[in-house]
C-alpha cells in the first residue's frame, strides 16, 4: 500500500463532519463552489487537491495548513512524522541530480520555462507549476526540475540538462554544472 495514500485515508477516516465542512470552506478559493459542494468525505477533498497538485507526496504544506487551521494538531503531527520518514522511500534517495539541479536553481532565473521546454516537458505541466508557486521564481524551478525528473525516471540524466542548458545559450550555467 502507497504510504502517501495510506497517510491521506488515515486523516480522511479522522475528521469529523465539522473538520470537513471547516476544511471545505478553507479551500473555497482553490476548489470551485460546485466540486465543493459535491464533496463528502475528506478522501475526495485530497483527491480534488491532488488533482490540481495543491498537494502531493512531497508537498503537503496545504495539508499541513489546512490541518493546523480546524486545530487538529494530532493530525498535523502525523504529517510531519510522515515528511520525515518519506526521504527514507526508493524514489526520494538522494541522487546524482540533486547537485545540478541546486546548481541550475541558484543561477538560472527567469529562463525556467524556456529550459523545461528543451527537456521537453509539456507547457500544460509548466503552467501548473507557474500557478502553484506564482509568487516563488526559484521554487517553480525546483518543482518544474523536480517534475521532469519524475517524468523521465531513469533517463533523467545531468547530461541532458547540460545540453539543454547549452540548447538555450545558457552556457555559463552549463559550465557551473559540468564542474
Amino acid at each position: 500500500v502507497d504510504p502517501f495514500l495510506s497517510l491521506l485515508h488515515s486523516i480522511s477516516s479522522s475528521l469529523s463532519d465539522k473538520d470537513l465542512s471547516d476544511m471545505k470552506f478553507l479551500c473555497r478559493n482553490r476548489i470551485r463552489k460546485r466540486k465543493l459542494e459535491a464533496v463528502q468525505s475528506g478522501r475526495e477533498l485530497f483527491s480534488i487537491l491532488m488533482e490540481q497538485q495543491e498537494i502531493a507526496r512531497d508537498n503537503l504544506k496545504l495539508l499541513r495548513e489546512l490541518l493546523q487551521e480546524i486545530d487538529r494538531g494530532d493530525l498535523v503531527a502525523r504529517v510531519v512524522q510522515f515528511e520525515e520518514e518519506e526521504p527514507h522511500a526508493p524514489d526520494d534517495q538522494p541522487d546524482v541530480h540533486e547537485k545540478p539541479v541546486a546548481v541550475i536553481c541558484d543561477n538560472l532565473g527567469r529562463e525556467w520555462k524556456k529550459l523545461m521546454r528543451e527537456l521537453g516537458m509539456p507547457e500544460v505541466k509548466l503552467d501548473r507549476i507557474e500557478a502553484a508557486h506564482r509568487f516563488d521564481l526559484y521554487e517553480q524551478l525546483v518543482q518544474a526540475l523536480r517534475e521532469w525528473q519524475r517524468w523521465k525516471g531513469k533517463d533523467a540524466k545531468v547530461a541532458d540538462l547540460i545540453k539543454a542548458l547549452r540548447g538555450c545559450n545558457l552556457n555559463l550555467v552549463a559550465d557551473m554544472v559540468e564542474e
